[in-house]
């Protein structure tokens, strides 16, 4: 009788634990009356998606990985970006900070690769340190290359960039500086508060979501304001 009271606690946790790995349970589940506009980010690690399954998905926006570093493209960018736009949804591209690559060579790989349009959400960066290579430039350099990363983007599409981080990298780089650009912070486990009452425009709440049309794993999106204000962002 014992072993089975010691065993019940374990199959429990084993069961919660297995539930957050496979992405049927979550910590966040913002409400839709505080968040109406949701959205995904995706790249080639959804593999090929299948957007008629996904019209069943209430999403109003998609992000789509376009580039890396100085020279990688996503191979499924374009594929997902023609998709995207054709099946009606706002779509944006973001692309992969590198740290030891220069702000500029990296400016010039994502012009390169992503269609200058109106009617596209502005320009993302990826900034985390997850997956990154190693940079012997010191703090101040490294925020000078962002800099002139945004700055090219910028001028180039007409539209300031927004900032993605991880809230280690938030809080390394950019906590007082960037104040022009929106941020779109990724918090897995509660809702962002940004220091000072810094506003925050996207907020990722989860990196183990599950939509019919993509195999395995997306992460999903929140817009923070209302739908009229979300449409005055996109204008």
């Amino acid at each position: 009788m014992k072993k089975i009271f010691l065993l019940v606690p374990l199959i429990v946790i084993f069961g919660i634990y297995s539930a957050f790995e496979n992405g049927w349970l979550r910590l966040n589940y913002p409400g839709k009356k505080e968040f109406p506009v949701r959205g995904i980010d995706i790249s080639h690690h959804q593999k090929k998606i299948n957007w008629e399954e996904l019209r069943k998905a209430e999403i109003n926006f998609v992000i789509i990985k376009a580039t890396e570093g100085a020279d990688y493209q996503d191979p499924n960018f374009k594929e997902n970006w023609n998709e995207s736009l054709k099946e009606g949804y706002e779509t944006g591209a973001y692309h992969f900070y590198r740290l030891c690559k220069s702000g500029n060579e990296q400016a010039e790989n994502f012009i390169n690769t992503v269609p200058k349009s109106e009617t596209a959400l502005p320009p993302f960066i990826d900034l985390e340190y997850g997956g990154n290579c190693k940079t012997d430039k010191n703090r101040d350099e490294v925020k000078k290359e962002i800099y002139i990363f945004l700055e090219t983007v910028k001028n180039h599409y007409g539209k300031s960039p927004v900032l993605y981080a991880t809230d280690s990298f938030y809080k390394d780089y950019i906590e007082n500086d960037y104040q022009e650009y929106d941020i779109w912070i990724r918090s897995i486990i509660s809702k962002p508060k940004l220091e000072n009452n810094r506003k925050w425009t996207f907020w990722q709440y989860a990196n183990r979501g599950r939509l019919k049309g993509i195999e395995g794993f997306v992460d999903l999106n929140v817009f923070h304001g209302s739908e009229e204000e979300y449409r005055k962002f996109i204008k």
